[in-house]
């Protein structure tokens, strides 16, 4: 058993009759009253996000879990993919226990969280950002702009970023997983 004190973003914690990873947290300590713990947990069967506050010092319920390294090899309609890249077993996930699918091309490195207990997959980490090619943009036009104007792009697994005006076709660009976020160009 855990207490709010050990609440920490990628914790797995069982709540309501199900297993739920910790996304965001913060502790609040109001000036009048008991300090709490405000949450957002994602159900790993679900991918529901659900809000929760937790009161200071109140137990949790934690799950022990492993994470290892998948490759990511292909999707099959709802289903994605894995293989381990220490001993290369397969393993498929539904869509709902990854967090940001859009953003992950094949051959892409992983790691999954395993449920120690019954050795089922939980959820699976993206690396915090990734390499993308943009296949498809507007030009962007010079002049019709104060500051930081962006555009629509198409990068190679499907997804669309907002991109700056600099962008072309062709591009690889740096994008940040967690938030599906342009970061920067990456020059060859």
């Amino acid at each position: 058993m855990a207490t709010t004190s050990d609440i920490r973003k990628g914790l797995c914690i069982r709540y309501n009759h199900d297993i739920y990873k910790i996304i965001e947290f913060l502790h609040v300590k109001p000036g009048k009253g008991p300090a709490f713990v405000r949450t957002k947990l994602k159900s790993v069967t679900t991918g529901k996000v659900i809000d929760n506050t937790f009161s200071a010092g109140h137990k949790i319920e934690d799950v022990r879990v492993e994470t290892h390294k998948f490759q990511y090899l292909y999707s099959e309609g709802e289903f994605y993919h894995f293989m381990n890249t220490e001993d290369y077993t397969q393993i498929r996930l539904l869509r709902e226990a990854l967090d940001t699918p859009e953003l992950m091309k094949e051959g892409e490195v992983v790691t999954v969280i395993i449920n120690t207990e019954d050795n089922a997959p939980l959820s699976v980490e993206m690396p915090p950002h990734v390499i993308l090619e943009v296949t498809a943009t507007e030009p962007g036009v010079k002049g019709n702009t104060a500051t930081n104007a962006t555009k629509p792009a198409t990068v190679e697994t499907g997804a669309e970023i907002q991109v700056p005006l600099f962008i072309d076709e062709g591009d690889k660009i740096r994008v940040d997983t967690e938030k599906g976020q342009y970061q920067e160009r990456i020059k060859e």
